[in-house]
Parts: C-alpha cells; sequence; structure tokens
C-alpha cells in the first residue's frame, strides 16, 4: 500500500465530534509530518474550510491520488482499512464477508 500523499483527497473511517466531521466526511492533506501525522482541510460545497484537523493514518483511507490524478480502487481501501484491524476484528469481518459472498451465491 502507498503512503499517503499531499494533496490526495482522504475519507475518514472514524467520527470527529470535536471538529463536527463524520466518517465518510472528504478532506485534502496539506501538510505531511515526520511522524506520520497529516494536516488535513475539509471544506463544505462552497469550497469554505470548515475544519483543518492533524490525523494519523490510522483514522482515513486516501481515496483520490493527486500525483497519478485517480481514484482508488475499492479494493485497496478496504484493504488500508483491515491493515489497521486487530486480529479479533478480522475475524468478525471476514464472516461478514463470507455472509455477503453466501447471499451472492444463493440469490
Amino acid at each position: 500500500m502507498k503512503n499517503p500523499e499531499l494533496f490526495d483527497v482522504i475519507e475518514l473511517t472514524i467520527d470527529l465530534p470535536a471538529h463536527s466531521l463524520s466518517a465518510g466526511d472528504r478532506g485534502a492533506i496539506c501538510e505531511e509530518y515526520d511522524n506520520s501525522q497529516y494536516e488535513v482541510e475539509f471544506t463544505n460545497s462552497d469550497g469554505e474550510s470548515i475544519a483543518l484537523v492533524t490525523l494519523s493514518v490510522d483514522s482515513f483511507v486516501v481515496v483520490w491520488r493527486s500525483a497519478s490524478k485517480t481514484w482508488v480502487p475499492i479494493a485497496e481501501k478496504i484493504q488500508a482499512i483491515l491493515s489497521a484491524l486487530p486480529e479479533d476484528n478480522l475475524s468478525k469481518v471476514f464472516e461478514f464477508a463470507r455472509s455477503v459472498h453466501n447471499e451472492r451465491i444463493s440469490a
């Protein structure tokens, strides 16, 4: 998996109630710090800044890569989330994926 870079668009995987942001909200990386922290700007639909937040990589996934000007495939986004989960949570995700797979096969 590729590390986030400046100007990549990210999507939160967690809620940030102190900033009125929710999982799924998108922002752009505007600064990268030495300690794997990223400054992310969130804007409203008019392009006005609504929050500037320092985040660790485990609180978001990259959804658009600025360097290649491409959207990140869903499988890569899922892999990024899974890589941060502990083993017991991975088992729960596997059980869910298996149930979805079974529904598809049964349909």
